[in-house]
């Protein structure tokens, strides 16, 4: 199987923005940025999707993780997560992206 472009990321293969990193995650800067802030979370362990995650405490630490990095950069945010193609995943390797800095909030599917 390729490595994914976040797998080169990991790896170093790929130069990019490190917003965050410790043993299990990485978080960057997206090279095509859909708010004035938008990072990626992302597990060094490699699952396609989200749904893939069957641990309880790997998928909490993922969010905690996205959490703690969200809280550095913004005071409001969104966490966001597509998971498969029809839900507009185009790099099959588990991420969340962190979206803020809006001085109006966008109109998104589901806020409330």
């Amino acid at each position: 199987m390729e490595k994914s472009i976040f797998q080169r990321v990991i790896d170093r293969e790929i130069p990019s923005s490190i917003a965050f990193e410790n043993e299990d995650y990485i978080a960057i800067h997206d090279i095509n940025p859909q708010a004035p802030v938008h990072l990626l979370v992302i597990p060094k362990k490699l699952s396609t999707r989200l749904d893939e995650i069957m641990d309880p405490l790997e998928l909490g630490q993922l969010y905690a993780v996205a959490v703690e990095v969200a809280k550095a950069h913004l005071t409001d945010y969104m966490l966001v997560t597509n998971v498969g193609a029809g839900a507009g995943q185009t790099v099959f390797h588990t991420h969340i992206h962190i979206l803020g800095g809006w001085e109006t909030p966008p109109k998104v599917l589901g806020a409330h």
